[in-house]
C-alpha cells in the first residue's frame, strides 16, 4: 500500500469554494501553488512540513491520552494518521502548525502552543522505501514533529473520519503502529519517550 503525508483540500482561505472550484489567484494567496507547479516543486526540492500529535492532559500536565486521526484512503482503506500539512511561504511554524490543527481537529480543538514552539524530532520522509523510518510516495519531505496539548472538542474536518484518543500504552502498541501511515508509528513512539511515557 502506498503512504502519503497528508495533503488535505485547501482550507477556504485559500480561494477555495469547493469540489471543483478553481485555483485561488496568486494575489490572492501567494503561498499556494498550482498542482502543475508542487508537482514540480516536488520533483526538485524537499518540501518542509509540520506534524502535530494531540495530547490530553490532567490538571498536573501529565498527559493521559493521545489523539490519532482515522482517515479512509483513495483505495477505501482505513489507515491512522497524525495532524499533518505543509508550511506555506511566508508563514510561521507556530502558525502552520496552528492552521493544520484547527483545520484537521475542527475550530474548538483549542490547542495550547507556546510562543516558540520546539519540535520534539525532526522526520525526513522518502519517497524510496528503506532510507528513513518514513516513507511518502510522492516526495522528499522534512517535516518538524510537535505535541501539542488540546483543550477544547475534537471534531475532524478535512478527509479525518474521526480521532480516537489512545492511552500512551495503547498508543505505543504495534497493533496501532501498524495501521499508522508512512511508519508514523515510529513518530508517535518518538514522542512518547520525549514525554518520558514509553516503557
Amino acid at each position: 500500500m502506498a503512504v502519503r503525508t497528508p495533503d488535505p483540500e485547501p482550507e477556504p482561505d485559500d480561494g477555495m469554494e469547493g469540489f471543483g472550484a478553481a485555483q485561488p489567484s496568486r494575489d490572492s494567496n501567494p503561498g499556494w501553488l498550482s498542482e502543475y507547479e508542487l508537482a514540480e516543486a516536488r520533483r526538485h526540492l524537499p518540501m518542509l512540513y509540520v506534524e502535530a500529535i494531540p495530547v490530553r492532559t490532567d490538571g498536573s500536565g501529565q498527559v493521559t491520552e493521545i489523539g490519532i486521526l482515522l482517515r479512509s484512503t483513495p483505495m477505501g482503506e482505513m489507515t491512522r494518521t497524525i495532524v499533518s500539512g505543509r508550511v506555506r511561504f511566508g508563514e510561521t511554524i507556530r502558525d502552520a502548525l496552528f492552521r493544520h490543527v484547527e483545520n484537521d481537529l475542527g475550530p474548538m480543538a483549542f490547542p495550547l502552543l507556546p510562543p516558540q514552539p520546539l519540535p520534539f524530532t525532526v522526520a525526513e520522509y522518502f519517497p524510496m522505501p528503506g532510507v528513513s523510518a518514513y516513507h511518502d510516495d510522492r516526495q522528499h519531505a522534512v517535516s518538524l514533529a510537535f505535541v501539542v496539548p488540546v483543550t477544547g472538542t475534537c471534531e475532524p474536518r478535512q478527509d479525518a473520519l474521526e480521532v480516537t484518543w489512545f492511552s500512551p500504552e495503547a498508543a505505543a502498541s504495534d497493533t496501532v503502529a501498524a495501521e499508522m501511515e508512512g511508519g508514523r508509528g515510529t513518530l508517535i513512539r518518538l514522542a512518547l519517550a520525549n514525554l518520558g511515557l514509553l516503557r
